[in-house]
């Protein structure tokens, strides 16, 4: 039975706490419900051992969860594979790279001198070396500088006046009073018309060159040649035998009278000797080029140049 005045009232233990001991510690709410026991006179009220606050704090486990890796050193299958290092050359092997190779100059023919030459070492300001002999053979390159051909001589790369080079050697005797001014057989039909140094020329190249038959004299409607005027010469024949004439008529210019010559699409002419064969435009076909015959273009009846 119940006092008059008191109530019956189910206080959680935190609040009981609280109020025993006035302490702000807060406790878990699944701590048990403990109800107000009964008294006749007085509220009696059942203090509960305070928890201590480190058992509400987290266990710390300071062990590491993972084993750390072990630290090794990468066998020889994860290194970066490298080139090999060159070894370096002998002292002889880097001579022999620094120095160049010099190939001599290549011969392509070789031709004769119609004079005494000078040979030079360059062309135009060159060093005066030596002097061949009229008749001389020497090789050639083929090139040309102006006025100057190439020769070789041991092996070295020589200069010379081109202007006295030719493809034949020069006949003895050569000059005027010497060669052959025996009749040909190609007659007076080619010697009519033409003047004292053009027969001297048919003469001396019909007995030098007997297989060359066939040649060109007076043209009297070809206005403005030389032709007209008995003072020119076509030696029909090609190949290395016009060249020979050519070289030969240029070589002896003096004694046969010769003031120009015109073969394989080059002129020469005394007035231009020192520019030596000069290139000519086409004019468009084999006669008109002369590849088929040398012109010869004599003075008159002099003999002199």
């Amino acid at each position: 039975m119940i006092g008059p005045g008191i109530v019956k009232v189910a206080i959680p233990g935190a609040a009981v706490a609280l109020l025993a001991t006035g302490s702000a510690v807060a406790f878990p709410d699944e701590a048990p419900k403990q109800d107000v026991p009964t008294a006749s006179s007085s509220l009696q009220l059942k203090r509960e051992v305070p928890t201590s606050r480190d058992a509400l704090r987290p266990s710390l486990d300071l062990a590491p969860t993972t084993a750390p890796k072990a630290k090794t050193t990468p066998g020889a299958k994860h290194l970066k594979k490298q080139a090999p290092i060159p070894k370096p050359s002998s002292v002889k092997t880097r001579a022999a790279e620094s120095v160049k190779t010099v190939l001599p100059p290549k011969i392509t023919g070789s031709k004769f001198t119609t004079t005494d030459v000078n040979v030079w070492s360059t062309p135009v300001t060159g060093t005066l070396l030596t002097v061949l002999e009229k008749g001389s053979k020497v090789s050639v390159t083929g090139k040309v500088d102006g006025i100057w051909a190439e020769i070789v001589q041991s092996g070295v790369s020589r200069w010379v006046k081109a202007q006295y080079l030719a493809a034949t050697k020069p006949v003895e005797g050569a000059v005027e009073g010497t060669a052959s001014q025996a009749a040909c057989k190609s007659g007076s039909s080619v010697e009519e018309g033409l003047t004292a140094d053009a027969i001297r020329v048919h003469r001396a190249i019909c007995n030098l060159f007997p297989s060359v038959t066939s040649y060109g004299g007076l043209r009297s409607g070809d206005s403005g040649s030389e032709h007209s005027s008995g003072r020119a010469l076509d030696i029909m024949v090609s190949g290395q035998t016009g060249q020979e004439i050519a070289d030969w008529l240029r070589a002896n210019r003096k004694a046969m009278g010769v003031s120009e010559l015109i073969w394989e699409q080059h002129i020469w002419t005394v007035q231009r000797s020192s520019e030596g064969w000069r290139a000519m435009e086409d004019r468009g076909g084999t006669t008109a080029n002369h590849y088929d015959h040398v012109h010869v273009s004599v003075y008159g009846n002099s003999g002199t140049a």
